[in-house]
């Protein structure tokens, strides 16, 4: 059994075999738990506006500390990571944030939110000028308190200019790829009853759903960043409340903010 030291510490983010389980014994049922999830792309036009946007983002939402899917993390530029830190505190597991690999698109996980488990996997590579590698980043949290209150979290960054910006033809091979491997990592937890939720920026306007399923759900209709979610088996049920946006000054991105809440059924 992991303890919530060693949790904690899954913020280097190799793939971990130990998945959050249950007591063995029936749960009971929780009250509604407040759970806002962002996606948030820090960018490179104005450098000088990075750190209020951080902070911007950690005060979304003035009731409970949100979940935060980042990208551009450290990409072109240095010092987000601290920023993160910074903003994102001791009250935050900051998972990904440097790791050696995935470390452009980490997790902002925060009490009473714990990791239970934590994978990266490889989409393709970089390309000269074009891409660095590309790459999803997931975790299951539980609640402290509710241990088998638990849900997935999945993190991305697809290549642009495939579907948007210059077109190229060229580069849709490796869009397709990652919206492949993207749809086989959110129904590895569907699959097994967990509720999902993904957020990414998929450089894409017309992106409606990671996978084939009709009951995927997506907060925000247009754009290229979105929020998107899978019911589970009903043991962890989720209501969604509301979104809103968060104005970045870095470039084009606003942060996107979905509210919803959750509880054991």
């Amino acid at each position: 059994m992991l303890n919530r030291r060693k949790a904690l510490a899954l913020g280097g983010g190799a793939a971990l075999g130990v998945m959050a389980a249950g007591t063995g014994t029936a749960s009971a049922a929780t009250g509604w738990i407040r759970l806002p999830i962002v996606t948030a792309n820090i960018g490179r036009d104005n450098l000088g506006a990075r750190e209020a946007a951080i902070d911007a983002v950690r005060n979304c939402d003035s009731q409970v500390r949100p979940l935060v899917g980042w990208q551009e993390i450290n990409e072109g530029d240095t010092g987000e990571p601290a920023m993160i830190d910074h903003y994102f505190g001791p009250l935050y597991n900051n998972a990904f944030l440097r790791h050696n690999t995935s470390f452009r698109i980490p997790i902002s996980i925060p009490q009473p939110w714990e990791v239970a488990s934590a994978k990266t996997t490889y989409v393709h590579g970089g390309i000269t000028g074009v891409t660095p590698p590309r790459w999803i980043n997931e975790v299951v949290v539980r609640h402290q308190s509710h241990p088998t209150l638990q849900f997935a979290l999945i993190n991305s960054h697809y290549i642009a200019n495939a579907y948007n910006g210059d077109q190229r033809a060229d580069l849709r091979d490796e869009w397709n790829e990652h919206k492949r491997i993207h749809a086989s990592r959110v129904l590895a937890h569907h699959n097994v009853g967990r509720l999902v939720f993904w957020t990414a920026d998929t450089n894409n306007p017309n992106y409606y759903k990671a996978t084939n399923l009709d009951s995927e759900r997506r907060c925000f209709g247009t754009g290229i960043d979105r929020i998107n979610w899978l019911a589970g088996n009903g043991v962890v049920q989720e209501q969604f409340i509301d979104t809103k946006t968060v104005d970045m000054r870095v470039d084009g991105h606003d942060a996107r903010v979905a509210v919803f809440q959750v509880r054991l059924a």
